[in-house]
């Protein structure tokens, strides 16, 4: 019996190669944000990131050669940091991102940090010293990484007050080097109080939807440190008065008091 070509397929007579993931993607006219968001691959593109390859296909966006849970070896601090989505954030913001990117976090917790030297969340992320100083010796090894001119700057929406348990304002802000959200890791919000039952909370995020990396490889929500031994990290929202969200050791949502100190495993996009 003879077989029917599906209508739509590419015609092309070069045969597909099962070592060359990437080549057999372009065969098949796929080579765009959305099809690289949906393989997990897991490759080391170190290389082609410091040679300007990367950029360039990112520019291009055809995101040649660039798949969730690649990674990048930091050039200063020989730290791993891995391909987590692609134009997470594009056409966002009060003023639009339209710069295409890949959004990276480093594979282990870079340090320890508290939110806050005492046991409050009064100004939520905004008004945290993990924001205002805590964050800064982290976004230096970064930038010394991937060098300031490749990480994008941009607008992003954060929380900057409290009231009832629960963020109350939000406002947009320049942002470069970030802790994550609950719906980043998550793609949902647990111990993020977001409905007080006496206020209309202010929960507006655009970062709304879960990471590729961690919907692809659930494993990678646990991060370690630089020991091995698992450890829990910081994100941004917060849960009560007292408390910031944040993922355990054990790899689930919890909270914990500001004043302790935790892992500090930051997001940013690069171009």
């Amino acid at each position: 019996m003879a077989i029917t070509k599906f209508k739509g397929l590419p015609d092309t007579s070069t045969p597909l190669n099962p070592t060359n993931l990437n080549n057999n993607f372009e065969l098949l006219g796929t080579n765009n944000a959305g099809f690289h968001n949906s393989i997990y691959r897991g490759k080391d593109i170190t290389k082609s990131f410091y040679d300007g390859t990367v950029s360039k296909n990112i520019a291009n966006g055809t995101f040649d050669d660039i798949f969730i849970g690649d990674y990048i070896i930091g050039k200063s601090s020989g730290r791993k940091y891995l391909v987590s989505d692609i134009n997470y954030r594009l056409h966002k913001g009060d003023q639009e991102c339209t710069t295409q990117h890949i959004l990276m976090i480093p594979d282990l917790i870079m340090g320890m940090a508290k939110m806050n030297n005492s046991d409050i969340a009064t100004g939520a992320y905004i008004g945290s010293e993990m924001y205002t100083t805590n964050l800064n010796p982290f976004k230096t090894i970064i930038q010394n990484d991937f060098g300031i001119d490749h990480i994008l700057s941009h607008k992003n929406q954060f929380a900057n007050a409290i009231n009832d348990n629960c963020e109350s304002n939000i406002g947009w802000y320049n942002s470069t080097i970030e802790l994550m959200n609950e719906l980043m890791v998550f793609g949902s919000n647990i111990f993020h109080n977001v409905s007080p039952g006496t206020i209309k909370p202010t929960n507006q995020e655009v970062d709304n939807s879960q990471l590729s990396l961690f919907r692809l490889d659930k494993s990678k929500i646990i991060a370690f440190d630089d020991s091995g031994s698992r450890q829990f990290y910081w994100l941004r929202n917060v849960s009560k008065p007292q408390e910031f969200c944040n993922v355990t050791g054990t790899g689930y949502a919890h909270s914990f008091t500001a004043s302790a100190a935790g892992g500090v495993r930051p997001c940013f996009l690069i171009y």
